[in-house]
Order: C-alpha cells, then structure tokens, then sequence
C-alpha cells in the first residue's frame, strides 16, 4: 500500500524545517562546515526522508518503523539545535523557533505512530 507523504502534515513541516536548518546553519563558523552544521542538516534531512521512504513501505510495521527513524531523527536535530543556539552559533530566537519547531514534529510523529500501532 503506497500513500502519499505529500498529505502529511508531519510531513509539510519536517520538509520546511529541512529549509530553515539549511538557512539557519549557513552562518555558522567555517570550522563547523564538517562537523555540527553538517550533523544538524543530516539530522534534519533525514527526519523528511524518513517520512518518504516509510510513506512508499507496503506494510504498516515497515511504515511505522521508518516513522520511528524519523521521530529519532527530529529529537536529534532538536538537540542539536539547542546545542548550536548555546554555543552561539543561532540566534536565542532562531534557535528557540527550531526546537520549538521540532518538539512539535516529534509529538506529531509519535501520535501517528500510536495510531499505526493499534491498527491490525
């Protein structure tokens, strides 16, 4: 069973926020291209793709297991965004709006994937 990820609005909002890290992380210093810049936009990217990849499983216990990858994912960009925000390399704003952001990707994902949970 194929579904679409596009209607998903966990989805939508992990896919936006690959664009805010993106964005966010340009500034950080030359130092850091290799290493949590590179971790925070690999973190992030992987919680959409995780979503995709799981989207396009037949089953759902494969679903729900990309759907797993992809909350671990978020909670990692999440800490990593904090991570940046109190080494200076994010603003307090820009830093507080991205976990933010996270946090509420991340409930998202785990109450869809209770809902998968209880389906045969």
């Amino acid at each position: 069973m194929s579904r679409d990820h596009r209607k998903l609005r966990m989805f939508t909002l992990a896919d936006r926020l690959v664009v805010d890290i993106y964005r966010a992380t340009n500034g950080f210093p030359p130092g850091e291209r290799f290493g949590l810049q590179a971790q925070i936009t690999r973190a992030a990217v992987s919680a959409a793709c995780n979503i995709v990849e799981g989207s396009a499983r037949r089953s759902t216990s494969e679903y729900v297991n990309f759907l797993n990858i992809a909350s671990g994912s978020a909670a990692e960009a999440r800490y990593l965004a904090d991570l940046s925000c109190r080494l200076g390399f994010l603003g307090t704003i820009d830093g507080q709006k991205l976990s933010d952001e996270y946090t509420e990707l991340a409930a998202g994902l785990e109450a869809l994937i209770r809902s998968l949970s209880h389906k045969p």
